[in-house]
Order: structure tokens, then C-alpha cells, then sequence
């Protein structure tokens, strides 16, 4: 299958999405292609990545001012020391805001590689190459960066578009099944909020997308990165529609941050919790069609995706949960900013609840 592109036209910067598979061979044509030009690059590389993936990359590449920075990408290591250590070796090497900083990881990396570029002397160029399927269909799309903090996630960032996504597929075969479906749920997200016969697709070829097969996995990647640029072009700082792309993460993000970042949630799956919760508290304040509610639940579960919350906490983690829930960014009171379902393709937004709402609802969750 030819590779695929996709033009994200934002207000700060105007790039391309190149999704197909074996492009990691070619990465410095795709990149003059792009007309994209300087005279060092730092590699910032997950140790997850293939060697053998790595040893394309820098075959690929003819320019010998190359600098290469491994990083263990985990949520814990999203964090300002890492950003420093970036920064030491960008500095000590006479980096200038023209040389480049290439990502090659998952969406971990991506949000580090794009925050550390946003810094360096106010801005150096950044090119992003998502190896997972979360990063491919998500975090790679739209100049969310940032960094965890002990008060929660991604709650220190920037808002800064890469010059190019290159998404190439075969680095999905090299991961776990649990990784295909934690994209999966981003995927999932991206069709709920947006289009009902994209989600009906997935209905139909779920388990092909999950096996990745050819060519049910690049239309995945390409409608869910379709849907979240169309939403970008429109609102690139988060100032309203944006908002929309965090169904199911507020109560994502303090499950993950409750459970310490630890390897028994990861992120596709706390967002999975979390678009659980958010459709059944859809459902709880008649927002949405019951019709509707049960095609996607029944979606999830003859899907065998993570669904079910108390096989994750059970009701002495509730403080701590309703603790990260009211630290979430999107708050701008003491109340709670969610997003909430009508109808597939039609979302709820800049709608606030009371913390003891959420109280009764998650406490009803965990015990029943």
C-alpha cells in the first residue's frame, strides 16, 4: 500500500502526516521532500524501539552532525529532569533554533521530544516519528507537549507543532497486543466524538484493526488522525471545540495518576475506563440515547477491551481518584469540567458538576 498524506493546516504551523509502512528507510528524503534543512539533529530514541528499526534511521541518514539520546520512556521519566538533561546536551553541542530534534518513540517520547524543542531558545525545529498506535493516531497529531508533575498529568506544556509525522506501520508490529489495543482506545475516542460511520467501520473490523491487518489498520491510523486535525485546524489552543478530544480522559488521567503510573494501567486502558464512565455518567444526566449508549458498550465488551473498574480499584481509592478529577486542567472552578456523549458524533462539552456528583457516581461504580 502507497504511503498516505495528510495536511494539518494549524495556525502556528502548517505540516504533513505520512502514514505507510517501511518509511523509517527513508526518512531524510521524506524529510528534504518536505523542505525541511538543517545542520544537526538530535535523536531522542525510546529504548523500546527495534535496533534494528534504529540501524534503518541512521542509515538513512548522510549527515554526520548526529546526536543520539536514549531515553526509558515511561511516565515517570515524563518529567522536568529529563527536559534537562535534553536541554545540557542541546546547549553543550551549540545547538541553534534551525537544527532539528527528531522523536522516535511513542507518545511519551513525542510529548517530551516536542516540549524540550518548544524551550531550546524559544523554539528549534521538531520532527516527530510515533512508533505506538496511541502516538500514531493521537499525541503525534496537534502540538499538545508537556510533562507530569506530582499533581498530575501533562499539567506542565506547551502548545507546539511539529514540522513532519512520519507514521510508519511496521513499528507496530514489533508491539504487544496490550499496546495495539491502548491505541485502539484513541481510535475508539476519536470516532465517538465525531463520526458514526467511521465508528461503525470498527464495529465491523475490529479484530482486523487489532491484528493490523492491511489495509483495515492504515484507514484506522488515517480517518482518527482525519478527525482530530479537522478539530485542530479549528481550534489549535484549546479555547473550545479542542476541548472535545478529551472525552473520557478527565477520569483517565486521575485513574492512571491514582494508581501512580504504574505498569497495571496504561494509558489506551484508563482511557478505555474512562469513556466507560463518561458514557454511563452520560447516560445517569440523559444526555445520551440509551440506543446509542448500548451499541457502543456492546462494542467494548464483545470487543474484550478493559472495561470494567473495579478490576482496577475498589473503593478505598476514591479520595485519591476525586483528588486528580478536580486537579484536571480543563477545570477553571471548584467544579468539574467534563465532556459527555449525546449521541454517536455528537459530543457535550463546557458542562460542570458538582465534585459530590461525581462522589455518588464513582462510589456507585466501585461498589456495586
Amino acid at each position: 500500500m502507497r504511503p498516505i498524506k495528510l495536511n494539518v493546516n494549524a495556525d502556528t504551523q502548517k505540516y504533513s502526516i505520512i502514514i505507510g509502512s517501511n518509511l523509517i528507510s527513508n526518512l531524510e528524503t521524506l524529510i528534504k521532500k518536505s523542505s525541511i534543512k538543517f545542520n544537526k539533529y538530535l535523536l531522542l530514541i525510546d529504548r523500546k524501539v527495534p535496533k534494528k528499526e534504529i540501524y534503518k534511521l541512521k542509515r538513512s541518514f548522510k549527515n554526520k552532525n548526529c546526536f543520539i539520546f536514549f531515553i526509558k520512556a515511561t511516565e515517570r521519566n515524563k518529567s522536568q529532569k529529563t527536559i534537562n538533561d535534553i536541554l545540557n546536551i542541546l546547549l553543550k553541542n551549540n545547538f541553534s533554533r534551525q537544527d532539528c530534534l527528531i522523536s522516535i518513540g511513542g507518545g511519551i517520547t513525542g510529548d517530551i521530544g516536542g516540549f524540550a524543542a518548544s524551550l531550546f531558545k524559544r523554539g528549534m525545529q521538531f520532527i516527530n516519528v510515533p512508533t505506538t498506535l496511541l502516538s500514531q493516531v493521537d499525541s503525534s497529531v496537534g502540538g499538545k507537549t508537556g510533562i507530569n508533575s506530582n499533581y498530575g498529568k501533562n499539567l506542565i506544556g506547551s502548545f507546539y507543532q511539529p514540522k513532519l509525522v512520519v507514521s510508519d506501520i511496521l513499528f507496530l508490529k514489533s508491539l504487544p497486543h496490550r499496546e495495539i489495543i491502548c491505541g485502539y482506545a484513541e481510535i475508539l475516542k476519536h470516532s465517538l466524538i465525531s463520526n458514526q460511520k467511521f465508528f461503525n467501520f470498527l464495529s465491523k473490523n475490529i479484530f482486523k484493526i487489532l491484528n493490523l491487518k492491511s489495509p483495515y489498520i492504515e484507514k484506522s491510523i488515517f480517518e482518527s488522525c482525519k478527525i482530530k486535525k479537522i478539530i485542530v485546524e479549528k481550534d489549535e489552543k484549546e479555547k473550545g471545540l479542542r476541548k472535545i478530544l478529551n472525552f473520557g480522559h478527565t477520569f483517565a488521567h486521575a485513574y492512571e495518576a491514582s494508581l501512580g503510573y504504574s505498569r497495571k494501567l496504561n494509558h489506551g486502558e484508563a482511557v478505555l475506563l474512562g469513556i466507560n464512565s463518561a458514557l454511563k455518567f452520560s447516560l445517569q444526566n440523559n444526555y445520551i440515547r440509551y440506543s446509542d449508549y448500548l451499541s457502543i458498550i456492546n462494542h467494548i465488551e464483545n470487543s474484550k477491551l478493559p472495561c470494567n473498574l473495579k478490576n482496577y480499584f475498589s473503593k478505598k481509592h476514591l479520595n485519591k481518584i476525586l483528588f486528580f478529577i478536580l486537579k484536571d486542567k480543563k477545570n477553571l472552578s471548584e467544579k468539574v469540567n467534563l465532556i459527555l456523549l449525546k449521541k454517536i458524533g455528537q459530543p457535550v462539552f463546557n458542562k460542570t458538576f458538582k465534585v459530590n456528583n461525581l462522589r455518588i457516581f464513582l462510589k456507585k461504580e466501585l461498589i456495586n
